[in-house]
């Protein structure tokens, strides 16, 4: 009987401690969603928790004396505001703007009362047999370690998928407030007087149903709360496997907008003068085979298969969602010309800089058109290794054309991706055109061999914006924003990612 109540304390240390676990895995989820900023907001997680563990750790010195009570007790709270954590956090994002210190708070108070279970439950094994302080702590941590792993694996895994950010917190509160209290009202039920036993079952029932009504309320809760960051109607939204992806639509119809964890991809009204740049210049000479990196939405790859002499395209892009979008959503589809469906593209959902390291294909143009590098993740696709595979895949006379953001808003993270191609060993033009919905935006047009290619145009048809007399003054720059002096963005110094977030933060 003594090995069965032990073994049901560690399991519920096992459960509890894969709880806990989650717990920090969404706050660093949902900020890298929400911010974007996965390195800072693990960081601040991560360090204010453990901090908060040791608080709490030395708060619960006093609660051993009602090991049984407060166990049960810090169970319930944690699986609360564990469970409601994301809940808060995205409303204090969406309504209030306190993202920042709701994180800083919600970490500190979920800290420590994970800091708050280990003394405790060291009480509860020590009450059932006791043994060596060594053995006691060796037993609790293994569970406590290999809990750990399991729910760092169901998170992305299991809960994120099935259940999403929101309802897979919730859902992680209930388990962890029906083991927490499970363990206490079945192995310890005869050391609880009636009215403990009666006042936690009733506080297990409360927390129970504040997290099942939540639950139940949470799809229309985040529709509603979505809608509050957005200027137009959202009309699709999800979560894929690596980002939230969200569509809306102006009241009049006329405008369709797509968005990437929170971030403005294209406009219907005016994305023809973004891809229109970013394409035509770098097709005008041999264009056999094209590479687009990126470009999910197929807009690029609209402009690229308006050339009859283009014999393949492969399209490279991480997030498979995206480009089923691209294809279902009628809006979408109408916009990009059903660019999939024709039988010169060749689709590959794989990350670009893997696929850019494994294989050995060589392309006449490439297009690299990637999100803006204000992620640790996309960082790495504006780096000088980046670059250097990218012109390993340039066949002899190949170009390479690069969407590099702002020079107006983000002018040394422009420039910076400049010097990250020249460095490695790309010779390029820079270009920038006004595309009203982002403001002055960027590009560089390079080559592998000799000296910078001619920026020319050669549509098979007129242009609805770009022509040879705009094109020319694409590469003029006003004295404000001319050349600036920064060193190349490489993996290991990632410079343009704090150029990047430096720079927009006015923004």
């Amino acid at each position: 009987m003594t090995r069965l109540r032990r073994t049901a304390v560690l399991l519920a240390v096992f459960v509890c401690a894969a709880c806990g676990l989650v717990y920090e895995l969404a706050l660093v989820a949902l900020g890298s969603y929400l911010i974007g900023d996965t390195a800072a907001q693990a960081s601040i997680v991560l360090g204010v928790m453990v901090f908060a563990m040791g608080i709490g750790a030395l708060a619960a010195k006093p609660l051993q004396k009602h090991a049984l009570v407060a166990f049960a007790a810090i169970e319930l709270l944690l699986a609360l505001f564990g469970g409601l954590s994301v809940l808060a956090l995205y409303a204090a994002f969406a309504y209030l703007d306190l993202y920042a210190p709701a994180l800083v708070a919600m970490a500190l108070l979920l800290g420590m009362l994970i800091g708050a279970e280990i003394p405790l439950l060291m009480v509860l094994l020590q009450r059932i047999r006791q043994q060596d302080a060594g053995s006691a702590v060796a037993d609790l941590f293994a569970a406590d370690y290999v809990g750990a792993l399991l729910g760092g694996l169901a998170f992305p895994f299991l809960l994120l998928p099935v259940f999403g950010q929101l309802r897979g917190a919730l859902v992680v509160g209930v388990v962890n407030a029906v083991v927490g209290l499970a363990v206490v009202l079945t192995v310890f039920r005869r050391d609880l007087v009636r009215r403990s036993m009666v006042s936690l079952t009733a506080a297990a029932v409360a927390v129970l149903a504040v997290l099942g009504a939540s639950y139940a309320l949470s799809q229309r809760f985040e529709v509603t709360a979505r809608q509050e960051l957005y200027a137009d109607p959202v009309v699709f939204a999800t979560q894929s496997r690596y980002q939230e992806i969200v569509l809306t639509q102006s009241i009049d119809g006329a405008d369709v907008r797509l968005f990437l964890n929170g971030d403005l991809q294209f406009a219907s009204r005016d994305e023809y003068r973004y891809h229109e740049a970013l394409v035509h210049p770098v097709l005008a000479g041999a264009r056999r085979d094209v590479l687009i990196l990126g470009g999910g939405d197929g807009l690029a790859l609209r402009e690229v298969l308006k050339y009859p002499d283009v014999g393949s395209v492969t399209e490279v892009e991480l997030d498979p969602a995206v480009v089923e979008l691209a294809r279902t959503d009628p809006r979408l589809n109408k916009l990009n010309q059903d660019a999939f469906s024709d039988p010169r593209v060749h689709l590959l959902n794989t990350d670009a800089f893997a696929w850019l390291r494994d294989e050995t294909p060589k392309f006449d143009a490439i297009i690299v058109d990637m999100p803006d590098p204000d992620e640790t993740a996309t960082a790495k696709l504006y780096s000088v290794e980046f670059y250097t595979m990218v012109k390993k895949a340039l066949a002899p006379g190949g170009r390479v054309v690069v969407q590099s953001g702002s020079p107006y808003f983000a002018q040394r993270s422009y420039w910076c991706v400049g010097a990250s191609m020249a460095a490695a060993g790309l010779t390029a033009v820079p270009y920038h055109v006004d595309v009203p919905s982002f403001g002055d935006w960027g590009f560089f047009l390079a080559a592998a061999d000799g000296p910078a290619p001619q920026l020319r145009l050669d549509p098979p048809t007129q242009l609805r914006f770009l022509d040879a007399d705009g094109l020319r003054a694409a590469t003029v720059f006003p004295a404000d924003r001319r050349r600036v002096d920064v060193p190349p963005s490489t993996l290991m110094e990632p410079r343009i990612l704090e150029y990047a977030r430096e720079e927009w933060k006015g923004y």
